[in-house]
Parts: C-alpha cells; structure tokens; sequence
C-alpha cells in the first residue's frame, strides 16, 4: 500500500484515492465515530462513506494521495 494511511485524513483536506482502477477526488466533510469519512466529491458534490469506495477490496493499485 502507497500513500497516506487513513489515521493521517484531516477534515476539510482534498486527497485522491486510486482502487481498482477508480480515481476518486473527495474532500473529509466529517470524521465519524466508528472510523469512516463522510467525504464531498470535489467533481459531481455527490456525498458519501469514504469506506464505500473499498467495500469490495483494495487492489494492487490501492492509493490515497493529498490534492
């Protein structure tokens, strides 16, 4: 795994994230209690769980860069 880990996720950061060939660009709305991140879509300002993006695995490809 390359990248930051999620313990370093700052709200109101920008960060991409790279899984299985999806590239997601987001910004940390929240941090919840149970270790998720309610995050904003920096393209379409669609709103979701940041643990959807992995909820199938992460691939060899697995990246979370700050923007």
């Amino acid at each position: 795994m390359a990248g930051l880990s999620f313990d370093v996720l700052r709200v109101g950061k920008k960060y991409k994230l790279i899984n299985l060939g999806d590239t997601y660009e987001f910004e940390i709305e929240r941090i919840l209690t149970n270790g998720d991140f309610k995050v904003k879509d920096l393209h379409t300002l669609e709103r979701y769980l940041l643990k959807d993006t992995i909820k199938f695995g992460r691939g060899k490809d697995f990246e979370i860069r700050e923007l």
